[in-house]
């Protein structure tokens, strides 16, 4: 399946501009996403073995999760498990709904299997995106795994009130998703990346947690929702950007106790660009933005491994950068991440990514001799 989609399916996709094909796709997945029998077909064809993780108090049929960034509206949240997805990150998301900077804005590195964007945090705002899983929800359509919102920064806002306009989206958000990531990393909004100062990030985790706290006190559990209890806050995690210094990572691990952080996502895409002499990679690389992809996995690889090696595996990290093959996912896993997730892998291999990585990965447990995916945690950390 994944060489017919390679060979056939994808130079026809590529022959289009990158974000039109991507709109193109959600728009049919969520064509899907609305009609039973269409994901049935769609879980029949990609559908995922069961390698179960417990994590954050909740249950993930398999550790390859949806990055953020693919469905950011919630256009097809349904579809990502019968895609083999077992659990899925919507948005970014914020605040104000906002446009994302001009178009074009997303581009491919084909050669290297990477992707260069600055879309800009487009969405409709945190508002829309919980109408729309409400919508969802009311429809009998609700993921059958987990769902984290990725929430980011409204670009009209100033640093100084970041902290209001995140904990604004996650009192509206609040009761629409298992867990919440902080996205103070990408490198698409102006300044946002000097919110994962120490400081800056402290507030910001501060406000999100008082209001995480106020709405584990009055709302009801959401329906569905694998929390433990009605009044359990949700677990929120902070992205963090692959050109981060050891020392600057150092620091938010720093907050990760006195801001009760579930986790840590490493990592977001890079403002570095790999050497190269093909002329269709400088020009892709020429474009501003981030690179995502396979020229991403060894960063990314990189901070995983510190990041377990500094907590001693006590806090989780989902490890996201250039995963594209089970091997890919198994780097990861042992170098620290108990999940994963893919975004620029599907774009090049097809949606039977997901599950091609779980069968891999269950393969490789058996030919290691081990039971659990725990077990691969951290293996190769150290």
């Amino acid at each position: 399946m994944s060489w017919f989609y390679r060979s056939l399916i994808r130079p026809a996709l590529f022959t289009q501009d990158s974000e039109a094909i991507h709109n193109r796709t959600l728009a049919a997945l969520g064509m899907a996403a609305r009609h039973a029998w269409l994901t049935g077909a769609l879980r029949q064809l990609y559908g995922s073995p069961e390698l179960p993780v417990d994590l954050f108090g909740l249950r993930f049929p398999n550790p390859v999760g949806l990055a953020a960034g693919m469905d950011k509206q919630a256009a097809a949240a349904p579809v990502w498990s019968a895609l083999g997805f077992g659990f899925s990150e919507l948005g970014g998301v914020t605040w104000h709904a906002q446009p994302g900077n001009p178009q074009p804005r997303m581009f491919r590195a084909v050669a290297d299997e990477a992707l260069v964007n600055r879309m800009g945090f487009n969405n409709g705002g945190a508002r829309a995106l919980a109408e729309r899983l409400t919508a969802w929800r009311e429809q009998g359509r609700w993921p059958a795994h987990p769902v984290g919102i990725n929430l980011g920064k409204s670009k009209m806002t100033p640093l100084e009130e970041a902290a209001d306009d995140y904990a604004n989206s996650l009192r509206v958000l609040w009761p629409h998703a298992d867990f919440f990531v902080v996205n103070v990393s990408s490198p698409n909004t102006p300044n946002l990346r000097q919110l994962q100062d120490k400081s800056a990030l402290d507030e910001i985790l501060a406000a999100l947690q008082a209001v995480n706290s106020a709405q584990a006190r009055k709302l009801a559990p959401t329906p569905n929702s694998q929390l433990p209890t009605p009044n359990c806050p949700k677990p929120i995690l902070v992205k963090v950007a692959p050109d981060l210094t050891f020392e600057a990572l150092d620091e938010i691990l720093e907050l990760a106790g006195p801001r009760q952080l579930a986790g840590i996502v490493a990592t977001n895409t890079t403002t570095a660009r790999p050497e190269t002499s093909d002329a269709g990679l400088k020009q892709a690389y020429a474009e501003t933005g981030g690179l995502s992809g396979r020229p991403l996995h060894a960063r990314s690889t990189e901070v995983i491994r510190h990041l377990f090696r500094q907590t001693k595996g006590a806090l989780p990290i989902i490890g996201v950068g250039g995963i594209s093959s089970a091997a890919d996912a198994w780097e990861k896993i042992t170098a620290g991440a108990s999940l994963v997730q893919i975004y620029s892998g599907l774009v090049y291999e097809g949606p039977g990514l997901a599950s091609g990585i779980v069968h891999g990965l269950r393969w490789r447990l058996e030919a290691e001799g081990l039971k659990e995916l725990k077990q691969a945690v951290g293996l190769h950390a150290m």
